[in-house]
């Protein structure tokens, strides 16, 4: 199985049970890969957190995640991911969200 798993504020929310989760995943043989719709260039907490641990890390440039993986010629079978709607929509997509005090608590 072909397993993605957001950065921010998926991953970045609990690294301690993410790591077990990835750990125990690939020891069962699946394949888990680290999706972010960051660029390269704000890679490097990606990088450091989790190169080794997962089996490679995509940076999507903000575009939609599966149509990304899909030019990867990776197929993700399970998405772990705090804002599903990136995973059809780039980012430019999404409408403008307004900005509260009460949205920031998500944050």
């Amino acid at each position: 199985m072909n397993i993605s798993l957001d950065y921010d504020n998926t991953y970045t929310r609990d690294p301690i049970l993410w790591n077990v989760f990835i750990a125990n995943a690939r020891g069962l043989g699946h394949k888990v890969y680290c999706v972010t719709m960051r660029s390269p260039q704000e890679g490097i907490q990606v990088f450091h957190d989790l190169s080794g641990k997962v089996d490679n890390i995509y940076f999507t440039n903000r575009q939609a995640k599966k149509d990304y993986m899909f030019e990867q010629g990776i197929s993700i079978d399970v998405w772990i991911d705090d804002m599903p709607f990136f995973v059809y929509q780039d980012a430019a997509d999404r409408p403008a969200m307004k900005v509260t005090e009460r949205s920031l608590h998500q944050f």
